[in-house]
C-alpha cells in the first residue's frame, strides 16, 4: 500500500509540475480567472464521469462502512483550494514556471511546522530545513537591490495556503469517499473562480477556445487526475512523507519550464533552488533515513 501511495503522489507531482507550463501558455490571451474557470470546468466534468463509472463500487464500500460521504468536506476544502490556486495563477503573470514551482513547494517545510500546531512532534532537522529553504528562497526571489518580485511574494504566501490544503486533506482522506471529496472541491473552485472571472475580467469564448490545449491538459491531468491521486495517495502516507513526494513538483516544473519554454535561471537562482531542495529534504531527513 505504501508503494501504491508513493506512485500516486509522484504522479500528482508530475502533473502539477508540468501544468505550470500550461498555466503560463494558457494566459497568453486570457486573464488568470478566465483560464482557471476553463481549467476547472474540464476538471469537474472529468470527475463527474469518474463518479458515474465508480458509483457501484463506492456504494458497496460505504455499505461496509469503510468510509463516509465526501461531498461536505470537499466543499469546505474547495474554498482553501480556490484561494491557493487563484494566488498561484495570478502570481504566474509576474514569475516563471521554474521559480513558481520551487516557491510553491515550500509547503514541504511548512507542513511539519503546521503539524506541530496540531500536536505532532517537530524535530531539529525541521528547523534546519526551514532555514536553508528561506536562504534559498532569498537567492531565488530577491534581487541584488533587495527587491522582490510581486509574483514571488504572492507565491510565498500561497505556500502557506497549500500547507493548509495538505493538512486538511490528510485529516479526512482516509475517512471519506475520495472521488466525492475531489469532485466537490473542484466544483467549489469552479464556482468561485467563475464568479471572480465575471467580476474582474471580460470573459471571451474565442480566447478560451484558442487556449484549448493548456486548458484541457490542466483541467484533466491537474485538476481532475492529480488532486484525486493526492487524496488517494495521502490515505497511505503520513503528511510529511506526502509533502516530500509532492515536492517533486518543483523539479518537474523547472524541467518543464526549461524544456518547453526555454526558461533559463541565473547561477544565483540555481544555487537558491539547490539550497531550497536541500532544505526540503533536510526537513524530512528522519523519514528519509527510515526508508533507506
Amino acid at each position: 500500500m505504501q508503494i501504491k501511495g508513493t506512485l500516486m503522489l509522484l504522479g500528482a507531482a508530475f502533473f502539477w509540475g508540468t501544468t505550470f507550463v500550461a498555466q503560463l501558455t494558457g494566459m497568453d490571451g486570457l486573464g488568470p480567472f478566465s483560464y482557471a474557470a476553463g481549467r476547472y470546468l474540464i476538471g469537474f466534468l472529468s470527475l463527474v464521469v469518474l463518479l458515474i463509472f465508480t458509483r457501484k463500487s463506492r456504494t458497496i464500500e460505504r455499505r461496509k462502512k469503510n468510509y463516509q460521504r465526501g461531498f461536505l468536506i470537499g466543499l469546505i476544502i474547495g474554498v482553501v483550494l480556490f484561494i491557493a490556486t487563484s494566488m498561484q495563477q495570478i502570481a504566474l503573470q509576474y514569475s516563471t514556471a521554474g521559480k513558481a514551482a520551487f516557491i510553491t513547494c515550500l509547503y514541504i517545510v511548512f507542513v511539519p511546522l503546521g503539524a506541530k500546531l496540531l500536536g505532532k512532534i517537530i524535530r531539529r532537522e525541521n528547523w534546519l530545513g526551514a532555514g536553508l529553504a528561506i536562504v534559498g528562497l532569498y537567492l531565488l526571489a530577491v534581487g541584488g537591490n533587495f527587491s522582490i518580485q510581486l509574483g514571488d511574494a504572492i507565491l510565498f504566501v500561497s505556500a502557506f495556503v497549500w500547507t493548509a490544503h495538505i493538512l486538511m486533506t490528510d485529516k479526512f482522506a482516509s475517512k471519506v469517499d475520495v472521488i466525492e471529496m475531489s469532485a466537490a472541491q473542484i466544483f467549489v473552485t469552479l464556482i468561485l473562480t467563475s464568479i471572480a472571472m465575471f467580476e474582474f475580467e471580460t470573459p471571451s469564448l474565442s480566447a478560451m477556445f484558442g487556449a484549448w490545449f493548456p486548458i484541457l491538459y490542466a483541467g484533466v491531468m491537474s485538476s481532475g487526475v492529480a488532486f484525486t491521486l493526492q487524496i488517494y495517495g495521502q490515505r497511505y502516507t503520513e503528511p510529511s512523507t506526502a509533502a516530500i513526494l509532492m515536492s517533486f513538483e518543483a523539479i518537474f516544473g523547472a524541467l518543464a519550464g526549461w524544456f518547453f519554454l526555454g526558461e533559463v535561471m541565473s547561477s544565483r537562482e540555481i544555487f537558491g533552488c539547490v539550497l531550497m531542495l536541500i532544505g526540503m529534504l533536510a526537513t524530512q531527513w528522519t523519514l528519509i533515513k527510515k526508508s533507506l
